[in-house]
């Protein structure tokens, strides 16, 4: 079986450059054989998280895999209920233990607390934040970042004694974030794109309908392999096993730079799920 290429973070890190996503797979078994096929299949990058409510099913299809802890990079992130420096690590604490791992890759704060919610909110963000330096430097986590942070988000955390590694937001063709992408990569932290495939709206899109005819792929094929031209990780998420083996192959799809430079000028947030981290009503 081929190797999955690797990203490598700030502090040396390697991060295979697919992950595979387990957002809503929340049917005990069903979480543990996709875990399993994807794993069966090459993935060795899982991403999971508190609120998905499927922390133990994801650590114990890992198990069941038989791979070795080192072989695979697992992700989590600690929800908005349990923002602050002593609520973290207590979340933290809960992950590891569904996950029954004695470390975890990658720990993520999962979307950042605003002005429009809270007075305090750089405060919020910072102790969460500090109590993420405080695992990494404890050796429980090998990596640390955030999620959907946008710049004025990001920015305060620049600052900090240990700077994010890594952060994880929706991008996709037609929603490319490009402030918090550049901002982002500007400072070595590295760009994580959830719903890759903007939740299937793309598919009917016809520039990538021409585009995959064009390459004899899947839109999926071109969609991951557009991410990857911007040096962004996709995280795909599918509970069928063939859906899971054709997005490995847009790992090996190189675009043209005139059909990046295409997809680049979608716009129109096309696929965009509509959760700006500033409006959402569960921060």
């Amino acid at each position: 079986m081929e190797s999955i290429k690797t990203f490598t973070l700030k502090n040396g890190i390697k991060i295979p450059a697919i992950g595979y996503g387990t957002y809503k797979i929340t049917n005990p078994q069903e979480c543990i054989d996709s875990v399993k096929s994807a794993l069966n299949l090459g993935y060795r990058h899982l991403d999971t998280a508190f609120i998905y409510g499927n922390e133990e099913f994801v650590g114990q299809g890992f198990k069941e895999s038989g791979l070795k802890r080192e072989d695979v990079f697992i992700t989590s992130k600690v929800w908005n209920t349990e923002r602050g420096y002593e609520k973290t690590l207590k979340a933290f604490s809960e992950t590891l233990k569904k996950l029954d791992c004695d470390y975890l890759d990658l720990y993520l704060i999962h979307w950042p607390a605003v002005s429009a919610k809270y007075s305090d909110y750089n405060e919020l963000n910072l102790s969460s934040w500090k109590a993420l330096e405080n695992l990494y430097k404890d050796g429980l986590v090998k990596a640390i970042g955030v999620s959907n942070f946008t710049v004025p988000h990001l920015k305060p955390l620049l600052d900090c004694e240990i700077k994010p590694m890594v952060n994880q937001i929706e991008f996709h063709p037609g929603y490319l974030q490009e402030e918090t992408v550049k901002l982002s990569l500007e400072n070595d932290v590295l760009v994580e794109a959830w719903s890759p495939l903007g939740r299937g709206r793309l598919m009917d899109n016809p520039i990538l309908q021409d585009m995959a005819k064009k390459y004899g792929v899947s839109i999926a094929n071109i969609c991951i392999s557009f991410c990857l031209s911007h040096n962004i990780i996709p995280l795909v998420k599918s509970a069928h096993v063939e859906r899971m083996a054709d997005n490995l192959k847009g790992l090996n799809l190189v675009l043209k730079e005139e059909d990046i430079k295409k997809l680049d000028a979608i716009g129109g947030n096309l696929g965009w799920s509509g959760q700006d981290p500033e409006k959402i009503d569960f921060a």
